[in-house]
């Protein structure tokens, strides 16, 4: 169903007559929102560290988790101590949450466990990002600056720098708000976010979009293990096997175009975004291999079985980025 959403969004037809209506009605409410807490009839809080947004105005994924970890590293080479803050889409959590990377999944979020993994900084989730940031930082006063993996848009918690990413070959689908379209708020807010980050080449689009993104690129490095991490194959090493690709990720095509691309054959198996896996969706998988990303990965742990292999990617990103983000940081320290 998501799959099939995300394509109906890249378009116009005649259905979307029926929907446009109800997106124009959702463009007041979240506009309406917005102001409401820019002139405080809605409380925000500010932490008293700084606050990174990394967020985007799509529904979907569109790179956020390996950039919240690009930024996590960069910050930390830079002299900080990042904590970082989620939601934890897709989880069964009420209330707050301290995240490991032996977390379990369908209880924390996927994205939250990979990062903590991934970046050894404190993490934390919860609905409500002011409590999870209070949280954070009272059991690791040590902090000084936290990053928010998504939460554009929760408004209750004031930001200091803001970084929208965004799919390059999606880009905005229709600019349409939903559900006509995949927007979350108008188009126009790009205007008033930092820093724009756009995850792979842009399809050709007649969108004019300011400010000018900044590119940002996944490459992958070995395959590893998921039974033994410190067992490590390059491709070429599945030459002549079965495989099986899967990904439950906010754009499947992405990582089976990046497997063709290392001359990799193999089975396709798209699932929706967050999808939970259980030891039973393997069983019909008679290959020799079985490949999947890291968001696959930390569900995948407890049935792991010894052919299943993981494709970690990282984010290669301008060095101006950085700059910019540091220059604005500075700035609040001054």
């Amino acid at each position: 169903m998501a799959n099939w959403l995300q394509k109906q969004w890249l378009t116009f037809t005649l259905w979307h007559l029926l929907l446009l209506p109800i997106s124009c009605l959702f463009s007041i409410v979240v506009t309406l929102r917005r102001l409401l807490y820019k002139v405080g009839f809605f409380r925000s809080y500010r932490l008293n560290v700084p606050v990174v947004i990394v967020g985007n105005i799509n529904v979907g994924g569109a790179g956020k988790t390996p950039l919240v970890i690009w930024l996590a590293e960069q910050l930390k080479q830079a002299g900080y101590k990042p904590g970082i803050i989620s939601r934890g889409y897709g989880s069964s959590l009420i209330g707050v949450a301290s995240v490991s990377p032996d977390s379990v999944a369908s209880t924390v979020g996927d994205e939250p466990v990979l990062i903590a993994m991934r970046t050894a900084c404190p993490v934390f989730v919860g609905a409500k990002r002011v409590e999870v940031g209070l949280a954070l930082l009272k059991m690791h006063p040590e902090c000084d600056i936290i990053i928010s993996d998504d939460g554009l848009q929760h408004y209750a918690l004031q930001r200091d720098v803001e970084l929208v990413v965004f799919d390059g070959m999606k880009g905005f689908g229709n600019g349409a708000l939903l559900p006509a379209g995949p927007l979350r708020e108008p188009i126009g807010r790009l205007n008033t976010v930092d820093l724009l980050v756009r995850n792979g080449a842009q399809a050709d689009t007649n969108q004019i979009i300011t400010p000018l993104p900044i590119e940002m690129q996944l490459k992958a490095s070995a395959f590893y293990n998921l039974n033994n991490r410190e067992l490590a194959l390059g491709p070429a090493a599945f030459a002549g096997k079965s495989i099986t690709a899967i990904a439950g990720i906010g754009n499947p095509e992405r990582f089976f175009r990046q497997l063709s691309t290392m001359g990799l054959h193999f089975k396709c198996k798209a699932y929706n975004d967050h999808y939970q896996y259980s030891a039973q969706d393997f069983e019909d998988v008679e290959t020799d291999i079985i490949l999947m990303t890291e968001k696959d990965a930390v569900k995948c742990t407890s049935f792991a079985r010894p052919n299943f292999w993981v494709l970690p990617v990282n984010a290669d990103i301008d060095k101006q980025l950085l700059t910019n983000i540091l220059s604005k940081l500075d700035k609040l320290r001054n």
